[in-house]
């Protein structure tokens, strides 16, 4: 089986046909759901929440069978997720895509358990210690997007699980949970 670093791609990466965009509408559905699923494992194991579609991103070429996505079969494979509700466009001209191999619910889930699983409850920490303090190393928060953390704090926030306050920088802002 092939491998992309330490990723091991599934059968279908060494298939020329699916790096192109398939005619048949069936084939299509199909080639598609193999990618989302493809794109978001990748993503999930290798922490990558941007992919930009100029930039040269590893999942989108297979070098071995000398096979590229052109740059229409990136979009729909993208767009696939957007709409699916796992990926957003964050641009308007479609040419950055935060994946979303969480939703932002399923994130602020995490954050609750990371909470309770520390003994956190109560307590405060800035938003770069969730990130990559010394609690959240060797979980799925170690390394989180930015943008991905604030949209679940803020779900967090709506539901009365925590506060967030500004501090003078963006690097001090805090969280106070109160789980």
């Amino acid at each position: 089986m092939q491998k992309l670093g330490d990723f091991k791609v599934p059968h279908f990466f060494s298939y020329p046909p699916y790096f192109t965009l398939q005619p048949v509408k069936d084939t299509r559905e199909k080639q598609i759901q193999l990618w989302k699923e493809l794109i978001l494992d990748y993503c999930r194991t290798q922490k990558i929440f941007i992919i930009e579609l100029e930039k040269e991103f590893p999942l989108f070429t297979n070098h071995v069978i000398e096979r590229s996505l052109s740059h229409e079969a990136r979009e729909v494979f993208l767009s696939a997720l957007v709409s699916e509700g796992r990926a957003e466009w964050t641009d308007k001209g479609h040419r950055k895509c935060l994946i979303l191999w969480h939703r932002i619910q399923d994130w602020a889930d995490l954050i609750l358990r990371f909470v309770k699983d520390n003994g956190l409850e109560d307590s405060v920490m800035t938003v770069e210690e969730i990130r990559s303090g010394t609690e959240s190393r060797g979980t799925e928060l170690h390394g989180i997007d930015r943008t991905v953390l604030m949209r679940a704090l803020k779900l967090l926030e709506h539901k009365g699980k925590l506060a967030i306050f500004k501090g003078t920088t963006a690097d001090d802002e805090g969280v106070k949970f109160s789980v």
